[in-house]
């Protein structure tokens, strides 16, 4: 069976803090820095959605990517654009946003709309130096 894997980019901005409500403010600064701001801090954020699977031997497609496109539109960004995640979503209300997070998030989010037969992986750009990625 051929394998072929197909990503996706999108942008949204967000803003966050990163915060451990265990700890006492000198530890969370300490140890975040200035994204301990508590009047938070944004970013750019690059995502990349990259479905692995087997080509469709009739319409040569792995997935459509309008397809994908509309889902990472209605499950990620129109949920995480332009908003304080910290205190705007229900995700992060009691889950410090870090990139690691995120990139768990956005794969949960988007693991129930990719078919069974295919692998999906996120890749979460914070900036154009730092990512991380998550693969499930």
């Amino acid at each position: 069976m051929k394998m072929v894997s197909v990503v996706r980019t999108a942008n949204f901005n967000a803003a966050h803090r990163l915060h451990v409500p265990e700890w006492t403010d000198e530890a969370n600064r300490s140890f975040f820095g200035l994204c301990n701001n508590p009047n938070f801090h944004g970013h750019n954020y690059e995502l990349h959605v990259k479905i692995t699977g087997p080509v469709d031997p009739v319409s040569g497609y792995l997935i459509d990517m309008k397809q994908l496109k509309d889902w990472i539109e209605e499950d990620v960004v129109s949920r995480f654009d332009h908003r304080n995640l910290n205190l705007d979503t229900e995700e992060f209300k009691n889950l410090n946003p870090t990139a690691e997070n995120m990139a768990i998030v956005i794969w949960q989010l988007l693991r129930k709309r990719v078919p069974a037969n295919m692998e999906l992986g996120i890749r979460l750009y914070e900036t154009p130096r730092n990512y991380c990625e998550y693969n499930g």
